[in-house]
């Protein structure tokens, strides 16, 4: 009964962050829009982070209540996700092209998080609060990055041909971000409180119930809270990045699909650990570096798959998911050892 009730507070804890996250992001952007702050911007920060919402509020929760293998195995188990099945099961719909751009910045920095956060989360095995702000700066200089890439690829293409013209993107292509912009809502000004204060309140209660409905089933299974992090938790709250990306492939807006996934995992290291760490000091343990390991290894690995096409073809998409099959394999029989 006790393992009933846990599991139906873990699928209300994701109803509510999945949801509280949409309610916000449209309250917020159209509170942007009304102050006139440009479509491009208000695409590059409050609907990109919107995703990363539900990862941000289960880690913050799951830190300052103790929970701390939960917290860190939330992020990096959702990174890992994101690239292998939520990219994988994307490329099964259409082969996804992947810029050069994208190759060459975008790719390498998110591979950069991942070591960084090895590094810093080896010194000590304690992600700190320092570290938290080391994180929340690189983040600062992340969005400050993207802004003004998003600007140049506006200017080049408001300057040259548009069938020529090349667009240096970031989380999301420089077109995509005035679509989903162009469609919010200029909704009322008390709509718009509502959707924000209701938003957030879906997602501290959300963060709240997952973080209690995963700790109980742990304790109840007998299972380490690294595990239910690295599987259910991780894969709950990456179900925005899911969704987004395949029906962005279905529609062959491949470039958002695989970038909607990459950015995420920035999004994730930096911002998510890094508020979540500056509240309070994470606790590592040897697995919880295991696991940035392979985080690494599979950035790499998916890059060097698609590196001389530019291509993720349903091949290399069925490789990664028989990648992921291993590791979720493998945590599980480290966890019975």
């Amino acid at each position: 009964m006790l393992l009933f009730k846990s599991f139906t507070i873990l699928i209300i804890g994701f109803v509510l962050l999945i949801k509280g996250a949409d309610f916000f992001v449209e309250g917020s952007s159209a509170v942007a829009k009304r102050l006139r702050i440009p479509s491009m911007i208000i695409g590059m920060t409050i609907v990109a982070m919107g995703t990363s919402l539900p990862e941000c509020a289960v880690s913050v929760t799951a830190s300052l209540t103790g929970n701390n293998s939960l917290a860190i195995s939330n992020a990096v188990g959702s990174n890992i996700f994101n690239l292998l099945v939520v990219c994988g099961v994307c490329s099964l719909f259409v082969p996804l092209a992947v810029q050069k751009s994208t190759l060459q910045k975008e790719f390498p920095l998110s591979i950069f998080c991942a070591g960084l956060l090895l590094l810093l989360g080896y010194l000590g095995m304690t992600l700190g609060r320092i570290d938290g702000i080391i994180f929340l700066i690189i983040f600062a200089g992340y969005l400050l990055w993207m802004i003004r890439s998003a600007k140049r690829a506006r200017h080049n293409i408001t300057s040259a041909d548009s069938s020529s013209a090349q667009k240096v993107r970031s989380s999301l292509s420089e077109k995509e971000i005035e679509e989903v912009a162009s469609h919010i809502n200029l909704l009322p000004a008390w709509k718009c409180l509502i959707f924000i204060l209701g938003g957030m309140i879906a997602i501290k209660y959300g963060g709240d119930f997952v973080v209690d409905g995963a700790s109980t089933i742990a304790s109840s299974l007998g299972l380490s809270q690294t595990l239910i992090g690295l599987t259910i938790i991780a894969m709950g709250t990456s179900l925005p990045e899911l969704v987004t990306s395949i029906v962005a492939s279905r529609k062959d807006e491949v470039d958002m699909a695989l970038g909607n996934a990459i950015g995420s995992n920035v999004f994730n290291i930096l911002m998510v650990l890094g508020i979540a760490s500056a509240i309070s000091p994470i606790a590592m343990n040897m697995n919880n570096l295991i696991d940035i390991v392979i985080l690494v290894i599979v950035s790499v690995y998916i890059m060097a798959l698609v590196w001389k096409k530019q291509l993720l073809t349903r091949a290399g998409g069925v490789s990664m998911l028989v990648v992921y099959a291993a590791y979720m394999v493998y945590i599980c029989v480290r966890e019975v050892l």
